[in-house]
């Protein structure tokens, strides 16, 4: 009878044995397939997401921010981080100021073929300029998809902006859409309290790489001679302040064909010449100073609106915040190309040559 009960026993002990075996079976299981779910999933991740491209707004490629409401909220975390990671690039122990350049496009069919070019010439350019630099591209809505791809590749830290308001061919012609893709900007840069110096770089300018070190030593303003050739026109002319080392006395534009020389001087001339807009830079500090409501009369509202105009009318008044690149202004630093393409007669124009 006694070696029936350990029989019983034993049994009994083996069955235990086999259901602890089964339960951990299962168990093993269970982890395995949930393993194997999470990595099924985790391979549809892109490989590399930063904090940079992860806040763009439902509809736009992950590289684009577009004017919306609901990108507002998400972008104060996202400059926070701008903030954090341009803080690490120092001289010295001393970190270096953020550079915003700020590149504007054409959207008129005929410039449409050249963009992707220009703007890969401007990125392997600014890849030459240590951090820390942001890069803001503005365009109208219908380009962006190719130019999205373009900037995704170059390795650089970048915005890209856009915008779904329409111009006519006689409105892009007269720089209207020019003005609002640089408002839209410093939309940008103001909203999101970018601390930095703003620089307009345009598609057709070729840079000396010291030009951005002397930009990182603008307090308010700074401005420099631009030496501007025109491909429909056999001329080249150079605009800029007249400096006594970098104290700015004045505006000139000279024509180095003609020799013809106009608004040198402080102001006195009886025309004083266009400012390139391309030949100065500011602190963005200046877009939320409390003294820019005062500037302007209540008979004049729009102006104080108007940042780009408002900035454009500081940097040509008020000589005093202004600093001459380099000493004495006698260096050429900056050669742009006038990229705006000829207008086509009406022999010439095909409905290729329509804009959109």
């Amino acid at each position: 009878m006694g070696s029936a009960m350990d029989h019983v026993g034993a049994a009994g002990g083996r069955a235990k044995k086999a259901s602890g075996g089964s339960q951990l079976w299962k168990k093993a299981l269970l982890h395995s397939s949930l393993c194997f779910v999470m990595g099924f999933f985790t391979g549809f991740a892109p490989s590399s997401v930063s904090d940079w491209r992860s806040v763009s707004p439902a509809g736009v490629g992950s590289s684009h921010i577009v004017k919306t409401p609901q990108v507002i909220a998400s972008g104060a975390a996202m400059d926070r981080s701008l903030l954090a990671r341009d803080a690490a690039a120092r001289i010295g122990g001393v970190p270096r100021p953020l550079l915003v350049v700020v590149t504007t496009t054409e959207s008129t069919p005929t410039a449409a073929g050249e963009r992707a070019a220009m703007l890969t010439r401007m990125a392997h350019t600014l890849r030459l300029v240590p951090p820390p630099l942001l890069w803001l591209v503005v365009e109208a809505a219908p380009d962006v998809p190719a130019t999205a791809k373009l900037l995704r590749d170059t390795g650089i830290l970048y915005r890209h902006l856009t915008y779904k308001e329409n111009f006519t061919a006689a409105e892009v012609a007269a720089g209207k859409e020019r003005h609002h893709q640089r408002n839209t900007a410093l939309e940008h840069i103001e909203r999101h309290r970018l601390a930095a110096i703003v620089h307009f770089a345009g598609l057709g300018d070729v840079y000396e790489l010291r030009f951005f070190d002397q930009l990182r030593q603008i307090s308010t303003f700074g401005a420099w001679p631009v030496a501007r050739m025109s491909r429909n026109e056999r001329k080249v002319v150079i605009q800029g302040p007249a400096c006594s080392s970098s104290k700015v006395l004045g505006w000139f534009s000279r024509d180095l064909m003609s020799n013809g020389t106009a608004g040198t001087g402080g102001g006195t001339a009886a025309t004083s010449p266009e400012i390139d807009v391309h030949g100065f830079a500011f602190n963005s500090s200046v877009l939320w100073d409390p003294e820019r409501w005062g500037r302007y009369p209540t008979s004049e509202p729009d102006k104080s609106q108007d940042s780009m105009r408002f900035v454009q009318q500081v940097v040509s008044e008020d000589y005093s915040k202004v600093k001459g690149i380099p000493p004495d202004c006698l260096e050429i630093m900056v050669w742009g190309v006038d990229t705006t393409p000829p207008t086509p007669t009406s022999s010439q124009q095909t409905p290729g040559n329509k804009r959109r």
